[in-house]
């Protein structure tokens, strides 16, 4: 873990991490093949005795281009900076993604931002990498001005898993399509939610299984269901397990996605309280009950199997 992190809202850079090592990208989920990326920094930043820094984009240009994808991210910027931290990463400059910074001429985007604000050593970048005002610049034209602006372009091979480059938006349909132990696997870590509980209409307790009820906000929808947990609360010193719905609870006629998360063996209040909470199986798909009672007797052999679940974690 890094000490003195710094994250800049602006290109205002501070002296000592001016001839960086800079890793650009939007880096959502921090995946193994980000991963990747940032161990073959840090061997850079011991080689040169350099810092590592990231530029990165909020919102996500996809999200901005599309108002309508409302729920794309596997991560939050708040999520995101302290994996940064975790990898070793100095500071992050995180630009705001507006209409003016896309209308950026690439040539511009080297000259005065790239050059004359941030200064780096070496510029990491994946092969695909995109810049400038309608995606006009390429990694190409970065490897031509090298010399000129006096950095090194790095361009490491992406990570492959059973003949697919680990990425994003793979990790994004893995999440969707319900396969969750997959999705893991590439984070190398469980997927994880984090959010403030809400008030709700307490109908879980009304069945005998309280539940702590979280705005899923811009996050990833993954296959709406039934899931084992981990759970993490601010307040609270020791890993909670539990099992959640994540879903309209369409038995209840909802409309708006919501996670629903019942903790095992816990008794207190949560209520505007932050919780973590950590994806480890996928249990069953969300499904629609003729009745109360056999939406209860679901629920109790969920409960088991999450149980069971969680024993071999």
């Amino acid at each position: 873990m890094v000490k003195n992190f710094k994250i800049y809202k602006n290109f205002n850079l501070l002296k000592r991490h001016k001839k960086s090592i800079l890793l650009i990208g939007n880096f959502d989920g921090l995946h193994l093949g980000h991963q990747k990326l940032f161990s073959l920094a840090k061997k850079y930043s011991i080689k040169y005795k350099a810092k590592i820094g990231v530029l990165t984009f909020d919102p996500l240009p996809k999200m901005f281009f599309n108002k309508n994808l409302s729920n794309y991210r596997i991560t939050t910027n708040e999520q995101k900076n302290n994996l940064f931290k975790k990898a070793g990463v100095n500071f992050v400059v995180i630009s705001n993604f507006n209409r003016k910074f896309s209308k950026i001429k690439s040539t511009n985007f080297i000259k005065n931002i790239l050059h004359k604000k941030l200064n780096p050593k070496f510029i990491f970048v994946s092969n695909n990498f995109r810049y400038g005002f309608n995606r006009e610049g390429d990694v190409k034209q970065l490897i031509l001005n090298e010399n000129f602006f006096d950095y090194k372009v790095v361009k490491p091979k992406p990570l492959l898993k059973k003949r697919k480059v680990v990425s994003s938006t793979l990790i994004r349909k893995l999440l969707q399509n319900g396969k969750l132990d997959k999705a893991n696997k590439l984070l190398g870590r469980y997927w994880t939610i984090e959010g403030k509980v809400k008030q709700g209409r307490k109908v879980g307790k009304k069945l005998g299984f309280p539940t702590c009820n979280i705005d899923i906000k811009k996050y990833i929808l993954a296959k709406p269901g039934v899931y084992s947990v981990k759970v993490r609360a601010s307040n609270y010193k020791k890993k909670l397990k539990g099992i959640a719905n994540l879903g309209y609870r369409p038995t209840f006629n909802g409309k708006k996605i919501l996670l629903e998360v019942n903790l095992f063996n816990f008794s207190g209040n949560l209520y505007n309280k932050s919780l973590s909470v950590s994806f480890c199986s996928f249990i069953r798909k969300e499904k629609k009950f003729k009745n109360l009672d056999d939406l209860v007797q679901q629920i109790k052999k969920d409960l088991k199997q999450a149980n069971i679940d969680l024993k071999k974690i």
